[in-house]
């Protein structure tokens, strides 16, 4: 299965707590962060809810 390295760009300052907790369950705290995760169902809806506070690049 692929894997896709998420990286924090932007600050969660401003941002809805839904969006805060999503951050946190993704494992970044700190931008500029990277956390690799299985390319799932789940982990591709935390994005999409981040998607204007991460990048996500598909690795091997």
């Amino acid at each position: 299965m692929a894997k896709l390295k998420v990286t924090q760009t932007k600050s969660v300052i401003g941002g809805k707590q839904n969006q805060r907790d999503t951050l946190r369950t993704l494992g970044l705290r700190k931008i500029r962060q990277s956390a690799v995760h299985e390319d799932r169902p789940e982990v591709r809806g935390m994005i999409t809810t981040v998607a204007h506070l991460v990048t996500v690049e598909e690795v091997d």
